[in-house]
């Protein structure tokens, strides 16, 4: 029995070197940077994939020289099926270790995409079909059932996307980043319409909408939008048409070959509001909250009339009569006439 004791000793004592030198060995292998290349690496994660197939990926990839230790870590820690399936950025000077946690907090790869102020939903599709991270889901005639899905309360979707930049990790589906932008307009807009004054010319936060996506379309200068919004406030007060060339370029839809003539400006339509009083039935693009801010806190004055200087820079002449809104509108015309004999 005495030769027993050291025996066990001894043994107790192999087992515990071996344990320690696996312990040291898998912290080693945790612990030490991966090999990628200074730019980074991208990895991903198929969704329903086990870790096992995770790290046989690694190793095939060229990330990790071998998957021992890291099946064993992520099966002695618990922490092997709480992965998220996605697509990683894996940034030089990572370790396993730091993978592992960037795995388990779904940290993955985000792609922009955004929103422009002036897009109509047709532009909005368009684009988002175009980028890659996007999988497209849904065609122009989908729309009014996924507007219902979402508790709106019309079926048409023009002005109901909040532009702004969205971040989004690859596969997002076009619905998806809508149900984001329609959300984010929703709460916008709630926002703006609690705070708005009162002055604004508009009986509904929808009306904003309506109101906010002509002043959009009708310049991009921060400065202008309050001024152009009082214009519009103005001349709904005294029931006079609104008379806007984006309304009227609407209305004629996809057709519209970028010339507006006098028989389009005559030609009546739903949203003419050169033959038509009010605002036109629903918004005619994307606008963005500057612009329903503007709307709903419209600038003081007794301005008209407005039109395009043609300096360039995307300014207005404001008028306070019709006469000096055509004196206005005819030295517009010669500037123009100048540029275009310039451009010849």
């Amino acid at each position: 029995m005495k030769r027993l004791v050291p025996i066990a000793l001894i043994a107790f004592l192999l087992t515990a070197v071996v344990a320690g030198a696996g312990v040291y060995k898998m912290n080693h292998f945790l612990d030490t940077p991966v090999n990628i290349p200074h730019e980074g690496a991208t990895f991903t994660i198929a969704p329903g994939s086990s870790f096992k197939t995770v790290a046989a990926d690694l190793v095939t990839q060229g990330i990790i020289e071998d998957d021992f230790w890291y099946r064993l870590h992520a099966r002695q820690s618990g922490k092997a099926g709480g992965i998220h399936a996605g697509e990683y950025i894996v940034e030089q000077g990572a370790t396993p270790r730091s993978m592992l946690e960037q795995f388990l907090r779904g940290s993955v790869r985000l792609y922009s995409f955004t929103i422009i102020e002036g897009w109509n939903h047709r532009d909005l599709l368009q684009a988002l079909h175009a980028n890659e991270a996007i999988v497209p889901s849904m065609t122009d005639e989908d729309w009014p059932a996924f507007l219902e899905s979402l508790g709106a309360s019309v079926t048409h979707p023009e002005g109901l996307f909040l532009p702004e930049t969205y971040r989004i990790p690859r596969n997002t589906t076009d619905k998806q980043l809508l149900t984001q932008a329609y959300d984010l307009m929703q709460t916008v807009l709630a926002e703006e319409w609690q705070a708005k004054g009162d002055g604004a010319p508009v009986d509904s936060p929808y009306e904003a909408l309506v109101l906010a996506s002509i002043v959009e379309k009708e310049t991009a200068r921060a400065d202008e939008r309050p001024r152009i919004a009082g214009v519009f406030a103005r001349r709904l007060e005294k029931r006079m048409r609104l008379q806007t060339d984006p309304t009227v370029i609407y209305g004629i839809g996809a057709e519209f070959d970028g010339n507006l003539t006098r028989k389009h400006l005559r030609t009546d339509t739903p949203y003419n509001t050169y033959t038509r009083r009010g605002l036109p039935p629903t918004p005619i693009a994307m606008p963005g909250r500057a612009a329903i801010n503007a709307v709903l806190h419209p600038a003081e004055g007794e301005e008209l009339f407005f039109v395009a200087t043609g300096l360039g820079d995307g300014s207005h002449k404001f008028s306070v009569t019709k006469e000096e809104h055509d004196a206005a509108v005819a030295e517009y015309l010669v500037r123009l006439r100048q540029q275009r004999r310039k451009g010849r």
